[in-house]
């Protein structure tokens, strides 16, 4: 057969099709194994508000025996306790809860007689903290919004970010909010949050997996082939847990994102805000401070 004839050949135009797919499929593998730079994607918008994770979501917030979306029931319980103490909670309170989830700490705050706001990126999850609240008939205001993007005439006397909410925000959105905090507090008024530790990070390690409806079905009803590649950036001392979810409608990345700290670069962030007045704990059940630990907490007052 000449070369003239290879354009009749079925065989080989069916050769050429397979070639094309297969280098097709090795160049989205390339992508889907690829390093982007710290930051450079932020997908919050697919986990917090697509239909079926934010249902996966709620339930691990519901859920008071793990860890995992929130923090145990009994943990919460004892947190909301010290910070009723410790910040003289009162009828007069006000308190601003961003990432709020479906309410745990702030119904519980309110029941102490705070007046609170919460803000959260989830519908579904707002939806419950609002139906718990009225049926409670707690004074909480539940805001539906991404909280980088909230703005109000109120002002507070203490912001809570808890759950490590923090160290997913890449270093301009970090600006952003501490911006954002240091305009709505009142004088004197107080942040307090938690972050992940360099000790944490230390025990992170770069690792790639596959598995069909990978993590037990949590990105989608239908069936999906689901990657997971961890990156670690030394330099940036950042993670990211980057999956991709491919569906036979269509294939979603999701930039899961973790900054680490230590006491002093978090302090430095507070510093550049206008914030003084550090005080370091283990969490935010006022635990004292733990170098060893996988996280700490801190409140940092406005000037």
């Amino acid at each position: 057969m000449g070369l003239t004839d290879l354009g009749k050949c079925g065989t080989c135009d069916n050769s050429y099709i397979l070639l094309r797919e297969m280098k097709d499929m090795f160049t989205q593998l390339e992508e889907i194994n690829s390093r982007p730079e710290p930051f450079a994607f932020y997908t919050a918008a697919d986990l917090w508000t697509d239909e079926h994770t934010s249902e996966q979501m709620l339930a691990y917030h519901l859920n008071s025996d793990i860890d995992v979306s929130s923090r145990r029931g009994e943990f919460i319980d004892r947190s909301v306790d010290w910070i009723a103490s410790r910040f003289s909670i009162g009828t007069d309170t006000q308190i601003a809860d961003f990432g709020c989830g479906p309410g745990l700490y702030a119904n519980r705050l309110a029941k102490v007689g705070a007046s609170v706001t919460g803000i959260d990126f989830s519908k579904r999850s707002i939806g419950h903290a609002r139906e718990v609240a009225a049926e409670a008939g707690l004074n909480i205001e539940y805001v539906n919004q991404n909280y980088l993007d909230f703005e109000t005439e109120n002002r507070f006397d203490l912001i809570l970010m808890i759950m490590c909410d923090f160290c997913a925000l890449g270093p301009s959105q970090r600006r952003i909010m501490l911006a954002k905090f240091h305009s709505l507090l009142l004088p004197g008024g107080s942040v307090l949050l938690d972050v992940y530790s360099l000790n944490a990070f230390k025990q992170r390690d770069e690792a790639s997996s596959y598995g069909v409806n990978l993590l037990d079905g949590f990105w989608s009803r239908e069936k999906y082939h689901g990657f997971l590649n961890i990156f670690k950036y030394d330099d940036a001392k950042v993670v990211l847990d980057k999956y991709t979810i491919v569906e036979s409608a269509r294939t979603r990345t999701i930039y899961n994102w973790l900054q680490y700290f230590t006491p002093e670069s978090l302090w430095r962030e507070f510093e550049e805000a206008g914030f003084t007045q550090q005080e370091l704990y283990a969490d935010v059940a006022g635990t004292p401070f733990d170098e060893t630990a996988s996280e700490f907490a801190v409140v940092a007052q406005k000037k």
